[in-house]
C-alpha cells in the first residue's frame, strides 16, 4: 500500500451518517465511476471484500430458475457458476482452458443454440488464477440483443487497466479493493446500470440477503442517506485516499505503469530461462504467470521467497497447482523497485542470472 493509505485508515474515525463522512462517500462514489469508466448512478463500495461483490452482482440479478451462462476459464469463473447455482440459478457454463483466452465466436455460437434465451451472461475480465485477460468489446451487444443482463467480475482490472463500463455496456461490474487500486481488502466496489436496476425493480422475489440489497444500499449511498448498516469507516477512508491516487496519477499513465511493469517481469522472467506461461496478447497486465520447471520444488521455492526475503507469491490453483507461479504487477507492485527485488530473490534461489538487468532494460525502454 501506498503510505498515504496507511495514514488515511489513521484518521479519527467519525460517525457513519456525520456529515463530514458523508462527504468522503460522495468523492469515493463519483472517483469509482471515473475509474470504472461510467455515469452510472449506482456506483458504490460494498462492505465486503471482492467475493461479496460477487456475491451481490448474483443475488440481485439472479432470481431462482433463471437461465444464466458463465464463461468460465479459471477459478473465478467457477466460483461465479457455483454462486448463481446456489441462487437456483439454471447454470451452463461456456468452458475456457486455463491459461486460454476464450472466442467472442465461442459465445455468440452458445447464445444462438440456446433453447432458452439466458436472462444472465457473466464472465472474469481479468482471471487471476490464470493471468489471462479475456476479451470484452462487443459482448455487450450479443447478450442484449437476447434481452440478457452482462455481468462482469473485474477485481484484478479495476484501477490498473480499462475497464469502460460505459463504452462497453456493461450492466453490472464489481471489483475488490487490495488488487491495482492498492488499498486494503474489505471493500467491493461496484457499477450497475440502468438496464440492470430495472430488473432489480422487476424482481418477483424479494433480494436473499438483507446485507447486500442494493435497492436498500442505494438509499444510503444515494441522496436519502438511509441507515442501512455501519459502514466500515478506515476502509472508506483508504479507498479515498487510494482513489485520489488513482486521479492524481492519471488513468492512461496508470495504466500505462501496469503495463510496462508486467512487460519488465516477463523480460527478466524470461532472460533467467523461465517462461511465462501466458502469450503477452492476451496476459494481465496486472499478474503474469511463470512456469515451474520439472527439477524445481514448488512449495520450497515460495517458502524461501517468503522466510528469506520477505517476499510472497502465488502458486497455482486448480489444475494449475504446482505447474505455475502466480506474480503480482499490480498497485505499488507495478514499479521498478519491487520487480527487481522479486526477481533478484527468485535468481538467488534458483541459481539464474540476468533477470534484473533485462527488466530494467525493458522499464526503461518503455518509460
Amino acid at each position: 500500500m501506498p503510505p498515504s493509505v496507511r495514514l488515511a485508515m489513521a484518521s479519527p474515525v467519525l460517525g457513519h451518517l456525520d456529515p463530514a463522512f458523508l462527504a468522503i462517500m460522495d468523492h469515493v462514489c463519483e472517483d469509482l465511476r471515473l475509474t470504472f469508466g461510467t455515469e452510472n448512478r449506482l456506483s458504490m463500495p460494498l462492505s465486503g471484500t471482492g467475493s461479496a461483490g460477487m456475491e451481490a452482482a448474483v443475488v440481485n440479478f439472479v432470481e431462482p430458475g433463471d437461465p444464466v451462462l458463465v464463461v468460465v476459464a479459471g477459478l473465478f469463473g467457477q466460483r461465479m457458476a457455483d454462486a448463481a447455482a446456489r441462487q437456483g440459478a439454471r447454470v451452463d457454463v461456456l468452458e475456457v482452458p486455463w491459461g486460454r483466452a476464450f472466442e467472442p465466436e465461442q459465445l455468440e455460437a452458445r447464445l444462438n443454440s440456446a433453447p432458452t434465451p439466458y436472462r444472465t451472461v457473466a464472465l472474469v475480465l481479468a482471471e487471476t488464477s490464470t493471468g489471462v485477460l479475456q476479451p470484452l468489446d462487443g459482448l455487450a451487444d450479443l447478450v442484449h440483443a437476447r434481452d440478457g443482463l452482462f455481468i462482469v467480475d473485474a477485481v484484478t482490472a479495476i484501477g490498473g487497466m480499462p475497464v469502460e463500463v460505459d463504452r462497453r455496456e456493461l450492466d453490472v461490474v464489481f471489483a475488490g479493493s487490495q488488487k491495482c487500486l492498492a488499498v486494503p481488502p474489505g471493500l467491493a466496489p461496484l457499477t450497475a446500470g440502468e438496464r440492470a436496476l430495472r430488473r432489480l425493480r422487476a424482481r418477483k422475489s424479494p433480494v436473499p440477503s438483507w446485507y447486500l440489497d442494493l435497492s436498500m444500499l442505494e438509499r444510503y449511498w444515494g441522496q436519502e442517506r438511509f441507515y442501512h448498516h455501519t459502514a466500515p469507516i478506515s476502509m472508506i477512508y483508504a479507498l479515498a485516499e487510494g482513489l485520489r491516487l488513482v486521479r492524481e496519477e492519471g488513468l492512461l499513465p496508470r495504466f500505462a505503469r501496469h503495463r510496462r511493469a508486467n512487460a519488465a517481469m516477463a523480460a527478466g522472467i524470461e532472460a533467467m530461462g523461465l517462461t511465462v506461461g501466458v502469450a503477452a496478447d492476451v496476459r494481465l497486465p496486472s499478474l503474469i504467470t511463470v512456469e515451474i520447471p520439472p527439477d524445481v520444488d514448488d512449495a520450497a521455492v515460495r517458502g524461501h521467497l517468503r522466510d528469506q526475503f520477505n517476499i510472497e507469491i502465488g502458486g497455482g490453483l486448480g489444475p494449475l497447482k504446482g505447474r505455475i507461479w502466480r506474480i503480482g504487477t499490480m498497485g505499488e507492485g507495478a514499479r521498478l523497485e519491487p520487480l527487481l527485488r522479486v526477481l533478484e530473490a527468485l535468481g538467488t534461489i534458483l541459481g539464474r542470472t540476468g533477470g534484473a538487468d533485462a527488466a530494467i532494460k525493458t522499464w526503461e525502454s518503455l518509460s
